[in-house]
């Protein structure tokens, strides 16, 4: 029995929205990755972008269980001596709210050249409003 591989026009791409307000960092991650990935279409294939397109909205309203909220951090190096920089999650989320699930996705998605461009089909934004309104996104349950 011979493996079945998509054709590239046999690869539909859909919109979906997620609202990430009140919820749990890891679970809209990983259901975003899932869907981003194209593991929910029976078509999938893991070396093909057969995924679809994913928006974000209120980002700045995610949040975690526990006490993670005071002590993670994310890294950064500047590639010089000492260069090392901690953000804890508190400031990242009023700076930056649509770095914090971007980063939770990068995570989640292969680190290759595949990875890069199935992440360029997530947009994060963290207010309600979105300018992917010509694209009809539907709204993907949590």
């Amino acid at each position: 029995m011979k493996t079945y591989t998509p054709k590239a026009n046999e690869i539909e791409t859909r919109w979906w929205v997620v609202d990430a307000a009140g919820k749990p960092l890891g679970r809209v991650a990983t259901e975003v990755a899932r869907v981003l990935r194209g593991k929910h279409k029976p078509i999938y294939t893991p070396h093909l972008d057969t995924g679809d397109h994913v928006v974000v909205l209120n980002a700045s309203q995610v949040r975690l269980t526990g006490n993670k909220a005071d002590q993670k951090t994310y890294f950064r190096h500047s590639g010089y001596m000492g260069g090392e920089q901690h953000i804890p999650f508190r400031r990242m989320i009023q700076t930056h709210p649509e770095r914090v699930i971007e980063l939770a996705v990068k995570g989640m998605l292969p680190k290759n050249a595949l990875g890069r461009k199935i992440r360029s089909k997530l947009k994060v934004y963290p207010g309600s409003e979105h300018p992917h309104q010509g694209q009809q996104p539907e709204p993907l349950e949590i």
